[in-house]
């Protein structure tokens, strides 16, 4: 784990809520020189804690507005070969290998119920597929940073 201090939680705050947050903002922000607030950003980012800027769309407002989590069990492939077919279907939002009695725990957004149902009659063809209406999310994104036992003092810059 990279060695981080409040500034950089600040940081990642920051830059979580609102990915397009200028450099001079965050260091007027911060109340550090911008030449500060990139090499952190660079650092953040050299050490994997950063995994790139991406922006968060409303799937209701492109027309995807049913949602579900879907569970599969007892594949009858191989998890490599699961895996890529996954990979390819571009309306799952998330996919996890988990343990327990399912083996994959997904996420998708699809246009219609026909749709919901034409792709967990494919994924059945791989294993026992269990599907659930998602009705709301109260939590559907969540800041994520660093435990406060974990954070460094500040250095002088």
């Amino acid at each position: 784990m990279m060695k981080m201090d409040l500034i950089d939680c600040s940081l990642l705050q920051f830059i979580q809520e609102d990915s397009r947050i200028t450099v001079n903002e965050l260091s007027k922000r911060l109340l550090l020189s911008q030449l500060s607030i990139r090499k952190r950003l660079q650092r953040l980012e050299e050490n994997g804690v950063i995994k790139g800027f991406t922006v968060i769309i409303s799937p209701d407002a492109i027309g995807k507005s049913v949602k579900a989590i879907i569970q599969i069990a007892n594949l009858k492939i191989k998890t490599q070969q699961f895996e890529e077919i996954i990979k390819g279907e571009k309306d799952i939002l998330e996919c996890h290998r988990i343990t327990g009695i399912n083996s994959y725990f997904m996420k998708t957004a699809v246009s219609s119920i026909k749709q919901l149902e034409d792709f967990s009659n494919r994924l059945s063809l791989y294993g026992k597929v269990n599907t659930s209406l998602i009705i709301t999310s109260p939590v559907s994104h969540r800041i994520s940073l660093p435990k406060t036992e974990y954070l460094q003092p500040i250095k002088n810059e």
